[in-house]
């Protein structure tokens, strides 16, 4: 079968504002490429479309064009909240110019949502609920849909919604995802600017699922079960893209990657017996990091660690993170620097509870522990959080799909004014971080090691300033 598997554009940025989250961090589609890997081991022709690509056209109608120059049986979209909606406009363009193509929809908020997507959005055939890989490969090779687990599709009209599938028990039986298939990999793929040294980087999961339950997040593709790959597979798999791809810098986007210890021993062995010539940046978790591992990190070659702390309020981490105290994120931050490494903090701005005053002692918290780096993302609440039972309740809610990408203010909290005083909020303090002569003096000593990062942004530059440009405030 010709399979299409598309990474809709989505609505990425702020409304009336040029997008740049591409120019400044454009990451392969990694869930796409696994399952491409997947199914062309099961013997079928498959192509990947990035509409996020370096080499992408711009708007839909080209889009599909595009799509439909592959002449494909069955097209496959993996939707964030944000960018559903914009597949399924894809998707309606593709079914009008051929209504024989099959359309199937997967991802988190298709996980999430479930049926009812078919009872809203006829274009769709099919949604996959849960991991892609196995569903898609039983759809492609004509199994009768009545008998594919994880697959929700029509009946003579009725919406059939089939046991759930398990997950993949061995993580290692997948094969590495294909990005062979990715036009314009490794180069034309970024990582945020100043978290690397060498390039070309590029991105790895290692494991799926989460057993902590914060309650903004949302685990309906991968549950709350704990499954990864082995040392020597993430090794073999870092070896190929290093040899097949010239990787030099890979950031590791596992929720939990150090929480097995046996198998981040074997890789730190291995690593530091066979070196790759690579960096790696990987998170942590807040207490959880002793010297003795992050000893083994910096010498298997790790230069960056992110911590998820959330907030500065020890009553809205009880809320919203419970498990992590400040006293322990305040060690951990030190340890990492003590020990030669970079920590970078992740915080979030605007969840259920937040008043101003949370928000001060968030950003005198963030100044207080010298962070190397920090991100702030906007809260953004999602339909298979826990946090969602309750969001109408806790403020004002813009139910915009298209928005919902954690870098606008769809949810206002009952304790802070308008979605304009948390708008500026933000910026200030935002602002507040990289403003700070301390941050600045220890970002100046590394403007050698930062040499690509700032070759890379001169190179952008009219759009970057238009990016800071949204973090002034609004002039009358």
């Amino acid at each position: 079968m010709r399979i299409v598997l598309v990474h809709p554009a989505g609505s990425n940025w702020i409304p009336g504002k040029k997008d740049i989250t591409a120019t400044a961090n454009r990451m392969a589609p990694l869930g796409l490429l696994s399952i491409a890997a997947y199914l062309s081991r099961e013997g079928h022709a498959v192509f990947l479309h990035d509409c996020l690509g370096p080499k992408a056209v711009p708007g839909t109608e080209a889009n599909a064009a595009e799509i439909l120059k592959y002449r494909p049986d069955l097209v496959g979209f993996s939707a964030t909240t944000s960018g559903f909606l914009d597949g399924y406009d894809l998707a309606a363009r593709i079914k009008a110019a051929d209504p024989g193509i099959r359309t199937v929809f997967g991802g988190v908020h298709i996980s999430a949502m479930g049926g009812f997507l078919l009872e809203k959005f006829e274009k769709i055939d099919y949604l996959c609920m849960g991991e892609g890989e196995a569903t898609l490969a039983e759809l492609a090779s004509g199994e009768d849909p009545e008998k594919i687990r994880g697959l929700v599709w029509r009946k003579e009209g009725e919406i059939m919604a089939n046991p759930p599938r398990d997950p993949i028990p061995d993580l290692d039986f997948l094969p590495f995802p294909a990005y062979e298939k990715l036009d314009g990999f490794p180069r034309g793929y970024n990582l945020p600017l100043f978290s690397y040294i060498r390039t070309p980087g590029a991105t790895l999961i290692t494991s799926r699922g989460c057993p902590y339950q914060c309650s903004y997040c949302d685990r309906s593709v991968f549950k709350r079960g704990y499954r990864y790959n082995s040392a020597e597979y993430i090794y073999d798999h870092m070896k190929h893209l290093r040899t097949e791809f010239g990787v030099r810098h890979i950031t590791i986007y596992d929720d939990l990657f150090t929480a097995n210890r046996k198998r981040i021993t074997g890789l730190c062995d291995l690593l530091t017996a066979k070196p790759l010539g690579m960096h790696f940046n990987c998170a942590v978790r807040a207490g959880h990091a002793d010297d003795e591992l992050l000893e083994m990190l910096k010498a298997a070659g790790f230069l960056q660690l992110s911590l998820g702390i959330e907030s500065g309020d020890p009553d809205l981490l009880e809320t919203h993170k419970p498990g992590v105290y400040l006293d322990e994120v305040r060690e951990t931050v030190k340890r990492i620097q003590g020990k030669g490494l970079r920590a970078k903090g992740l915080f979030m701005m605007g969840l259920p509870g937040e008043t101003p005053a949370s928000i001060r002692k968030t950003s005198d918290f963030v100044m207080s522990l010298g962070l190397d780096d920090m991100n702030m993302s906007k809260f953004t609440p999602f339909y298979g959080a826990p946090v969602w039972k309750t969001i109408f309740e806790e403020g004002e809610f813009d139910y915009d799909w298209r928005k919902m990408n954690c870098l606008n203010f769809v949810f206002v909290p009952k304790g802070i004014e308008s979605k304009e005083a948390l708008d500026q909020l933000y910026n200030t303090h935002v602002k507040r971080f990289y403003s700070d002569p301390e941050w600045r003096r220890r970002f100046r000593k590394r403007i050698w090691e930062h040499r690509r990062s700032i070759w890379y942004g001169l190179k952008h530059l009219p759009t970057f300033l238009a990016a800071k440009r949204s973090f002034e405030p609004e002039r009358e």
